[in-house]
């Protein structure tokens, strides 16, 4: 895979000697989608700040598309487009003029065609002479993302970009950012929700008090690191734990009809055949098993706890 964005060994300290980023080294791949989870204050938006070129970095190396951003500042921003959390526009303006206006800020000749195709690709054509303040919250997140797009950069930053969206647009914008994707546009995605980053995301990146905990694919993280729980329905109600069972570690359901066995299921000897065997030596009676495994949240609960 080829690497678009390279960061060594980076550290960020204030000036109140405050450790924002602390020895952060990632790789980002061309074309990929890697979300940026963290609790508030964990780094993530000193970051992205630094990649930007926003904030100095302290130490470290931060190269985009091979350019360095402290050397090579103006080639390297040129690379980056970035939607922010907040919606910021001149309300009075038109569509097409504020898409117009961004594209003009990087030293871009005009492009007709291009612009006309990035509206259409977000469903912003037939409001291209609306003024801003007449959209709805949906459609301005939509021109935040053409505004971004403008110069036709390389990798985009999106900031929470579902942030006080309704489920339906919600579910809109991440077919959005998924087109994007197909047409080769690289996205660092910072959110909230942990659907989100589990729906979009091709990888994910934990952040947590400057350092990065962890960093994989999704679906090899859910592999790795996701738990299973065998809940077994009983026929009667169970009050206490027998002490044969203790071993087992189980947890007793609020109505107090089912048995919750958490286990492993990569490893070769899970305990189940074992556990089953010992509850119909104690009397209880089973009416039926279900399994149900952890998501990227309780995951994501697990490392933050662990750090």
């Amino acid at each position: 895979m080829q690497t678009i964005i390279e960061i060594k060994n980076l550290r960020k300290i204030y000036q109140d000697n405050k450790v924002a980023l602390d020895d952060v080294n990632l790789n980002i791949f061309k074309g990929e989608i890697i979300a940026l989870l963290g609790p508030n204050g964990a780094g993530k938006t000193t970051l992205i700040s630094n990649i930007c070129g926003i904030s100095s970095i302290t130490s470290g190396d931060i190269k985009v598309n091979g350019f360095d951003v402290v050397d090579n500042y103006r080639e390297a921003r040129k690379c980056i487009g970035i939607v922010p959390q907040e919606l910021s526009f001149e309300p009075f303006e038109k569509v097409i003029n504020t898409v117009n206006f961004s594209r003009q800020l990087f030293g871009k000749k005009p492009d007709e065609k291009y612009i006309e195709n990035l509206l259409k690709k977000l469903s912003l054509w037939d409001k291209k002479d609306q003024i801003i303040r007449s959209l709805s919250g949906g459609m301005k997140r939509r021109v935040l993302i053409a505004k971004a797009l403008s110069h036709e950069p390389d990798v985009l930053f999106l900031d929470e970009p579902t942030a006080g969206v309704d489920v339906e647009l919600r579910k809109d914008m991440w077919n959005t950012i998924k087109n994007l994707q197909n047409s080769g546009v690289t996205i660092i995605l910072t959110t909230h929700y942990i659907e989100e980053a589990e729906l979009m995301a091709n990888r994910i990146a934990v952040i947590n008090n400057g350092k990065i905990l962890l960093i994989d694919k999704k679906d090899n993280l859910i592999d790795r690191m996701s738990k299973k729980t065998l809940i077994i329905h009983t026929n009667s109600k169970i009050n206490k734990i027998d002490k044969a069972l203790e071993k087992f570690k189980l947890r007793i359901s609020k109505d107090k009809k089912n048995l919750e066995y958490d286990y492993s299921p990569n490893k070769k000897k899970t305990g189940i055949t074992t556990l089953l065997n010992e509850i119909k030596k104690t009397g209880i009676e089973l009416i039926d098993v279900q399994t149900k495994q952890s998501n990227l949240e309780q995951i994501f609960v697990e490392i933050l706890k662990n750090d």
